[in-house]
């Protein structure tokens, strides 16, 4: 099998991270992958924000949990986040960010990294609490968040293993 099929075919949303940092190179290489995903009509109006420092990621992640009432939320601790961000008037930011953040999970997972999409900052991006810590990582203020992507190295063993789909391919036109 192609590698990049095996890539696509093993990743898989990691929700319990090792205790071990990222080389900076490693986060730089799957950040940048982001870059390169399809924008409609290339207009490439995205943002990405890359954090690796624990004391901001627990930040953001404490007012995460205080605006939707979940107390200890920690994005599932992981040990970089990278938050992509669209122009909110790009009507296809959505799809675009989506794009981006699909480079990243199978960027990730080709380099042995461990990755889940955190979605809850697209819906409280504009409150005033989160947009605060947003202005300071560099998202400006007509960017709304798509989501992130949590990324560290698996806690457990088999993280990437073939896993049953529960969809199928309904018909071919061939």
């Amino acid at each position: 099998m192609n590698e990049v099929i095996r890539n696509i075919k093993n990743r898989r949303s990691v929700r319990s991270f090792a205790d071990r940092k990222i080389p900076e190179g490693l986060l730089r290489e799957i950040a940048d992958c982001a870059r390169y995903a399809p924008s409609g009509r290339n207009t490439q109006l995205w943002k990405f924000a890359v954090i690796a420092n624990s004391g901001m990621i627990k930040r953001l992640a404490g007012v995460t949990g205080k605006l939707l009432g979940r107390g200890n939320y920690d994005f599932y601790g992981p040990a970089a986040l990278i938050i992509v961000a669209c122009d909110r008037d790009n009507r296809l930011g959505v799809q675009d960010g989506s794009c981006a953040l699909q480079n990243i999970f199978l960027a990730a997972a080709s380099l042995g990294i461990g990755s889940v999409w955190i979605n809850q900052l697209h819906d409280i991006c504009d409150e005033p609490e989160c947009r605060a810590v947003l202005t300071e990582l560099g998202i400006p203020e007509n960017y709304s968040v798509v989501g992130a992507a949590a990324l560290g190295y698996p806690a457990e063993e088999g993280a990437f293993r073939v896993a049953e789909k529960k969809s199928d391919v309904t018909e071919y036109c061939l």
